[in-house]
C-alpha cells in the first residue's frame, strides 16, 4: 500500500507504532459517537485494531492509511477503506478525525487523496460511505466531495448494541472526473 500526500497532510498505511495517538482518537466519545466500535478504554484495544486492518489489508480486504499533519508530524486521524468489491468494482470508505482538529478542512483533504487513489490506481468505480443520519459533519465531507446521497438503510446494522439507520452515500468514478478535471 502506498503513501498519499496532499497540500497538508501525509497518509501512510497504519503501523502498530501509530497505537497510542489512534487511541486519543477512538476513546473520545465525541469521536467515537457515530463509529460503530464501542469507545476504547485500553491502548491494547487500538493496537488489536491495528493488527486486524493490518491483516485485512494483506488478505486485500481493507486498507487503513493514518493521517498525519506535514508540518509537525503529528497523527490526527485515519481514513481508508473499510471492504473491497474489486469483482464490481467497488469499496465502501471511512474515517475518523481526533476532535481538537475538527473544522479545518483536513478530512476532505485526505479523503481526495483516498478517492482518487481508490479511482485511478485500484480502478474502483463506486466509492461508497454508510453514515449515521445525524452525523451531521460527515454527511457535508461527502456531500462537498461530490458523494449523492442514494437513500436509507433502515436497521442496518448494530453499533454499540442497537440496530441503527444508515444514510447511503456514493460517487462514481465519471462523476469524480467531471468535478476533479
Amino acid at each position: 500500500m502506498k503513501h498519499l500526500e496532499t497540500q497538508r497532510l501525509r497518509l501512510k498505511p497504519v503501523e502498530i507504532n501509530d497505537a497510542p495517538s489512534l487511541f486519543t482518537f477512538w476513546s473520545d466519545p465525541v469521536v467515537s459517537k457515530h463509529m460503530n466500535i464501542e469507545t476504547f478504554t485500553e491502548v491494547t484495544q487500538a493496537e488489536q485494531m491495528i493488527l486486524l486492518l493490518q491483516n485485512l489489508s494483506l488478505e486485500q480486504k481493507a486498507c487503513r492509511w493514518t493521517i498525519i499533519l506535514k508540518h509537525t508530524n503529528q497523527v490526527i486521524g485515519s481514513c481508508g477503506f473499510n471492504y473491497f468489491d474489486f469483482e464490481n468494482e467497488r469499496a465502501e470508505i471511512g474515517y475518523d478525525l481526533g476532535y481538537p482538529f475538527w473544522g479545518n478542512g483536513f478530512v476532505p483533504e485526505a479523503l481526495q487523496s483516498l478517492i482518487s487513489f481508490g479511482f485511478n490506481d485500484l480502478g474502483l468505480n463506486r466509492i461508497e460511505a454508510k453514515v449515521e443520519p445525524e452525523n451531521i459533519n460527515s454527511v457535508k465531507v461527502l456531500k462537498k466531495l461530490h458523494f449523492v446521497e442514494e437513500g436509507i438503510l433502515r436497521q442496518y446494522e448494530k453499533s454499540k448494541g442497537q440496530l441503527i439507520d444508515l444514510t447511503m452515500f456514493s460517487v462514481l468514478r465519471k462523476d469524480w472526473n467531471e468535478h476533479t478535471i
